[in-house]
């Protein structure tokens, strides 16, 4: 009788965070492009071992920040700490503890996505034998197992989401970002992914995640920030953020912008 395959699990972090020491520290963090200002003097803390939603209108600097808290895109002023290593005089050193899924950031899609995963289990300096344990994990977590031998660039948008996910957590990083995650993904994917991503919190991990979808913040994440024009609108644990009302509700009130209207007349049919 052969011994029965052990379920693959999430690589959990490699250590526990230090206590009190928060996951993300950013501090007056700013940022122009010419005239204009995406992240104006930006205060935020996410706490080890939480799971964080960043939420914000379009153009509101979310992902403008993200990209500078995690050694992609140099602010103009401010710090950023990751568990306590400033990311702009140890950019190896934070780079290392974090995994980052990037709204729209093109992969190496002439690789196929068992070579994808591993190419980056390499580039975090990680031996051969642990990474092709790890990507085999993860390919049959994200049910890319059958996909694992074809070309990313020939990937659905979905399963492009899921092997860009699965090279983030490769190396087992401390502090997760992802940018909106479950765009174009199906909903079983989705439910999926939520539960690998709730278990590597238990596992010591802290995940940021940006989305448009405030149900799915609300359901998922236990604090939430809310950007507007590239200020820190409300910052705290979901249950403060919403005050009693729901998120969409009180993104809304934060927010502002909404028009109600039923539209012109021509709209209407009947």
């Amino acid at each position: 009788m052969t011994e029965e395959a052990a379920t693959p699990v999430v690589p959990a972090p490699a250590t526990s965070s230090p206590a009190g020491v928060p996951a993300l520290r950013i501090r007056g963090l700013r940022k122009s492009f010419g005239q204009k200002v995406a992240v104006d003097d930006l205060d935020l803390e996410v706490p080890a071992g939480s799971f964080y939603g960043l939420v914000g209108p379009n153009g509101a600097g979310k992902t403008t920040t993200l990209s500078m808290a995690t050694g992609l895109l140099r602010p103009d002023a401010g710090t950023i700490e990751v568990l306590g290593t400033d990311v702009w005089r140890d950019t190896v050193k934070a780079k290392s503890l974090v995994g980052v899924l990037s709204d729209g950031v093109a992969l190496f899609d002439r690789l196929t996505g068992e070579q994808l995963v591993t190419y980056h289990g390499l580039l975090n300096g990680m031996d051969r034998e642990t990474v092709a344990q790890r990507t085999n994990d993860l390919l049959e977590l994200l049910d890319l197992k059958s996909a694992g031998g074809t070309l990313v660039v020939d990937y659905s948008a979905g399963m492009t989401k899921k092997i860009a996910l699965a090279c983030a957590l490769v190396h087992a990083p401390r502090l997760l970002v992802l940018d909106e995650p479950f765009e174009s993904v199906d909903p079983v994917s989705a439910a999926n992914i939520r539960d690998i991503l709730a278990g590597y919190v238990r596992g010591g991990g802290t995940v940021i995640v940006s989305s448009h979808s405030m149900d799915l913040v609300q359901r998922m994440c236990d604090h939430v920030a809310v950007i507007g024009a590239g200020r820190l609108l409300a910052a705290g644990t979901t249950d403060e953020v919403r005050a009693g009302s729901t998120l969409e509700d009180r993104f809304v009130e934060l927010v502002g912008g909404r028009q109600h209207n039923e539209g012109p007349a021509w709209l209407r049919t009947s």
